[in-house]
């Protein structure tokens, strides 16, 4: 079995930056509330080694456990801001049954009244 390569070498530069970051931000509420990795990590219902990679901006750690850290820690409305939707969002495409004629269009059954 061939070792997999490092997950951080295969993030770009700014993605590792931004997970550092955001670990640094997660650790300083953790440290402003007084709770220690392992309070924390028995809140989130993890492991201390998993607190301490997201703290660490590895990238190999769960949404999951972001999002209920999040949580947690008072901050979940910043995940909101995560990628908003675009203005102009492509027209939404509805699906038929097979057989169904297409919306606006009259078929022979209809005409009869």
């Amino acid at each position: 079995m061939t070792n997999a390569p490092n997950l951080s070498s295969a993030i770009p530069e700014p993605a590792q930056a931004s997970l550092l970051q955001l670990g640094q931000r997660l650790r300083a509420h953790r440290m402003a509330r007084g709770w220690t990795i392992a309070d924390i990590s028995e809140r989130l219902l993890c492991s201390p080694n998993t607190w301490k990679a997201l703290e660490a901006g590895k990238p190999g750690t769960s949404v999951g456990v972001l999002a209920h850290a999040l949580w947690l820690l008072g901050q979940i409305d910043g995940l909101d801001a995560v990628a908003p939707a675009p203005l102009s969002l492509p027209a939404k495409r509805v699906r038929r049954s097979a057989g169904s004629a297409a919306p606006g269009h009259i078929t022979g059954d209809e005409l009869d009244f």
